[in-house]
């Protein structure tokens, strides 16, 4: 694969006009300072990931971390285990867990088709109607069968919310914060891991640690994940839609008034009309292209449906699409190759493994593997819009796989008597920390980052939830191998976690472009494509339609009027 990065003459091809308008106005700020700059965009994107009526975005990330951790402190609990008794064979484990994955499968699958029929808030609101089923189902379960039907219905509702919440957070967001607001979303991933890890320890405690131990030690734990669902259900009436997706459905003063809102600036504002008409450009653009290659299917009074699902066979239709469908989908195998999710779902019963025999001092190891996921996500936050997303991805797959290798030789060294060698166990603990930190200031928000960003408005949500639906099939194969993996290889479970990660370092280095600071339509210029005539020049032609070129022309004309104008000023003075 290569990737052209020439970019044509801005008078005839005016995409990315807006980021160049939004730097000079921001005088190249990024990241934390730009976020004080769009602290609009921030809010409502900091909802479908947080609690606060104006941290719009992180209750979904949280939401999506919190059912990771939840599972794993529940079996090696005594009341679970004496509740449900096949719990603690190594097959149920795995269909317990990979069972959620084939839901959250589904939920990715569907959730990008959704997203264009109806809305992104409102497929965010399905979510999170199946997660409150889910939830409770799990809570009040009577045998095993509620258990493999509540994670299913929970795996559907955040598969929903992967599938659709990282795109709703890009399509929000300017470029210069759009790294940091879909680092957010991973940091609400992180913070549901903590509080998941931690609540499964302090409820331990609830009937004591031993035979005695109460139901709800259990219970609790599922009954918490529902509350912050039912507040993501409420707070999705007061989300606003998508501007790139009211442009697409014909819907122009409400996109402008949205970018009004998130900028907080003007209606009549520049920045404001630019980035309208370069989000409109794109959009007619993409519409012309899809009436030219399936012209029966978008004809008038066609079914919505059957061009919504035709319009998958785009992802795949030409080389540039098909090199980010394939970037979105090794991306997210390589993500769940480096072994994340073997740790976020067995930390308790890996810990037991390498050597803290003891229920109570695993359940607190993996508790600080939470605390550490929340502060290295604090730190990609810092990070993702000044460094780039590759010299992230390739230090933190660096340190991922260096850790690995270490676990990999303690276990081999020691794993025969933990007893006698427990300095031995709390070294190989203290790597496996050390991992968890890498993966999450990295490989977890690079990730969801570029897949959300890469593709093109007529393709965005189907090709994210290709991306979203990479990460759960590969996730499923992980949930469910790796119990058995570790019973029968031990060490060498590691080992291949360390070489994925080399494996995926060369692919990340060698095959996907940086697209630190592009807008999602000057995204085409890095993919190199519109690089026929044809299709250059339709897309110049929109441009001058709906009057971008000559704004762009105004606006220069007016910058250099007010550039002489304070030459003269400053002779003047010097005069």
């Amino acid at each position: 694969m290569s990737f052209s990065n020439e970019r044509p003459d801005r008078d005839e091809f005016a995409q990315g006009a807006a980021a160049q308008c939004r730097a000079e106005l921001y005088h190249g700020s990024v990241g934390l300072s730009a976020l004080v700059k769009n602290k609009k965009a921030v809010a409502v994107a900091a909802f479908a990931s947080w609690v606060k009526p104006r941290e719009r975005r992180m209750i979904g990330g949280f939401l999506y971390g919190y059912q990771q951790g939840v599972l794993g402190g529940s079996f090696t609990k005594l009341s679970f285990q004496a509740k449900f008794p096949r719990t603690t064979e190594a097959t149920v484990q795995s269909l317990l867990t990979a069972i959620l994955q084939i839901g959250g499968y589904v939920g990715s699958l569907t959730a990008g088709l959704f997203g264009e029929v109806y809305s992104r808030k409102h497929t965010i609101l399905s979510g999170a109607l199946w997660v409150i089923l889910g939830s409770f189902l799990c809570a009040g379960a009577k045998d095993l069968a509620f258990l493999y039907s509540g994670r299913f219905f929970t795996g559907i509702g955040v598969g929903t919310l992967a599938g659709i919440g990282f795109l709703y957070n890009a399509e929000l967001a300017p470029p210069e914060v759009r790294g940091l607001l879909v680092a957010m979303q991973q940091l609400g991933v992180t913070f549901g891991i903590m509080v998941a890890y931690w609540i499964g320890y302090g409820t331990n405690f609830i009937g004591g640690t031993g035979s005695g131990q109460k139901d709800l030690a259990w219970q609790l734990p599922w009954i918490i994940q529902g509350i912050p669902a039912v507040i993501l259900a409420f707070g999705t009436f007061f989300m606003p839609y998508s501007p790139r997706l009211l442009v697409n459905k014909g819907r122009d003063d409400e996109a402008i008034a949205t970018l009004s809102y998130l900028r907080d600036l003007p209606e009549d504002h520049e920045l404001i009309q630019i980035e309208f008409l370069e989000i409109k450009a794109e959009a007619i653009f993409n519409r012309r292209i899809l009436e030219q290659r399936y012209p029966q299917l978008v004809k008038e009074g066609g079914n919505v449906w059957v061009r919504e699902l035709m319009g998958y066979a785009n992802l795949f239709r030409t080389q540039d699409s098909f090199k980010r469908t394939a970037i979105a989908g090794i991306i997210m195998f390589f993500q769940q190759w480096t072994g994340i999710d073997s740790i976020i779902y067995y930390a308790p019963f890996i810990f037991q493994n390498l050597g803290l025999s003891s229920n109570s001092v695993s359940l607190l190891a993996t508790g600080v593997v939470g605390v550490i996921m929340v502060l290295a996500s604090i730190l990609s936050m810092v990070f993702i819009d000044r460094l780039g997303r590759k010299p992230l991805w390739i230090a933190s797959c660096t340190g991922m796989g260096l850790s690995m290798l270490i676990v990999g030789v303690i276990t081999a060294k020691f794993s025969s008597d933990w007893t006698a060698h427990a300095a031995g166990g709390w070294a190989a603990v203290i790597f496996v920390w050390i991992y968890i930190a890498n993966f999450a200031y990295g490989a977890g928000p690079v990730s969801w980052t570029l897949i959300s960003e890469i593709f093109p408005l007529s393709t965005r949500a189907k090709g994210t939830a290709i991306g979203a639906t990479s990460n759960w099939a590969n996730t499923i194969v992980v949930a469910y191998s790796v119990p058995p993996m570790i019973k029968h290889i031990g060490f060498g479970t590691y080992i291949l976690f360390a070489v994925i990660n080399v494996f995926s370092i060369v692919f990340v280095y060698f095959f996907v472009p940086e697209t630190k600071g592009k807008t999602l339509e000057e995204m085409d210029l890095v993919f190199g494509s519109h690089t026929s005539r044809d299709e250059t020049a339709l897309l110049a032609e929109i441009q001058r339609e709906v009057g971008l070129i000559a704004l762009l022309g105004r606006s220069r004309e007016s910058k250099e009027e007010r550039s002489t104008e304070k030459d003269v000023s400053e002779d003047e003075m010097q005069a």
